[in-house]
């Protein structure tokens, strides 16, 4: 492969550095934020647009909705398509979606524009693939690890981050500020991170159409789809219920939840040790570690916030974030090792059924809190970690053994 002499680009087996791996979590990390900002400032954002605070609640639906159909239509074409290109693509639809949304003066153009940036911070389901690709055998889960703490970061970070920014600069600024930092982390991918040319040979139909037969093909694909559907469920479930406890029970305010999140963010930090536990074959132990740690979080939530205590409910937050980080790490070791050349509609079959399934933990965590408070919505993360524990113990067979 050559390249223009005027822009000497990373070439496809050029060695994946420090950098371009700190680099690929920071741009996961950034996208994926994109998602969630608008979830915090619904109150700030709907009077000012003139949206209903019934089409409110659009906001986060359409913005879900974007990314489930990126996740669907663009994730696949990494099987077909240079890698980085997409990923670079993917920033830029991102980036103007979010000053679409910054510029929106009515609920029709927000939406739109809410739409354009879930699809394009699927670009993050390319990236984390494109990460395993290029990094070595001996490597590939540590280096998986670090690039989805930055997306764990994104996650976690998005919602005090945006509360801040809006607080002191506007709604408007935080996607505006966004777009910024995308376009300059698209710039720096442009320049550090490595091309990957997959072998291709299909259209994009058939690769649309191949895409889901990945569940069928591969068990592995199936079962630890299933777990981590669960984990992302009792995730969803624990950040849309511990807030309602943080206001109700600890008497907390906004500002206090965001420096709760930032707390519960530190489960991010074992990434990197999941990604050590998975290249040393260590995958079908750290799994189901993980799934019991997550019954064990929420029965002692339960117990803390019934003791009063908040700086327990705060350790319970990291420990079910790490474990939810140990099962999504090792269970996307094991799937991008079944077939280099089918990675981008494996990841795309997975994250889909983790993402619709996933979903689901909202809605019951609301509605179990409506119905028993905290208490039941601990019951009802901990029973989902306990089932996923006894389908692993009772019918894995090997699929988490590392291969």
């Amino acid at each position: 492969m050559t390249h223009s002499a005027a822009l000497p680009l990373p070439r496809d087996d050029a060695p994946l550095s420090r950098f371009a791996i700190l680099l690929m979590a920071v741009a996961c990390g950034t996208m994926v934020a994109n998602l969630y900002y608008a979830q915090t400032l619904i109150d700030v954002i709907g009077p000012e647009i003139g949206m209903s605070a019934g089409v409110a609640g659009l906001i986060t639906t359409l913005t879900q909705l974007g990314y489930g159909l990126g996740i669907i239509l663009v994730v696949p074409l990494a099987d077909l398509f240079e890698n980085r290109r997409i990923v670079l693509i993917s920033a830029v639809a991102t980036v103007l979606g979010c000053i679409a949304i910054a510029l929106s003066n009515g609920p029709a153009t927000f939406l739109i524009a809410s739409v354009m940036t879930g699809v394009g911070a699927t670009g993050v389901q390319v990236l984390i693939p494109l990460a395993s690709h290029l990094a070595p055998p001996e490597r590939q889960g540590r280096v998986v690890g670090t690039v989805m703490s930055g997306l764990l970061f994104g996650i976690m970070l998005s919602r005090p981050i945006a509360s801040f920014l809006a607080g002191s600069m506007g709604w408007r600024a935080t996607f505006l500020l966004s777009a910024g930092v995308i376009a300059l982390v698209a710039i720096a991918l442009l320049i550090a991170c490595p091309q990957r040319r997959p072998k291709g040979g299909m259209h994009y139909g058939e690769v649309l159409a191949s895409t889901f037969s990945q569940l069928g093909k591969y068990r592995v694909v199936r079962m630890r789809a299933f777990y981590q559907a669960s984990m992302f469920a009792a995730f969803n479930l624990f950040w849309t219920a511990a807030p309602l406890s943080l206001i109700h029970d600890f008497g907390l305010s906004h500002n206090g939840i965001g420096a709760f999140a930032l707390a519960g963010a530190g489960g991010a930090l074992v990434a990197p040790v999941a990604g050590w536990l998975a290249d040393r074959r260590l995958t079908g132990p750290a799994s189901l570690g993980a799934l019991i740690a997550l019954s064990i979080g929420f029965l002692l939530a339960d117990w803390t916030v019934t003791a009063g205590s908040l700086i327990g409910f705060t350790i319970m937050a990291v420990l079910i974030d790490a474990a939810v980080q140990v099962s999504q790490i090792t269970g996307q070791k094991l799937i991008f090792s079944l077939d280099p050349h089918a990675r981008g509609r494996i990841n795309a079959a997975y994250m889909t059924v983790m993402f619709v399934v996933g979903a689901l933990g909202s809605v019951i965590g609301s509605t179990t809190y409506e119905a028993g408070g905290w208490s039941l919505s601990a019951i009802a993360g901990a029973a989902i970690g306990g089932v996923a524990a006894l389908v692993f113990i009772l019918f894995d067979r090997g699929a988490s053994a590392t291969r």
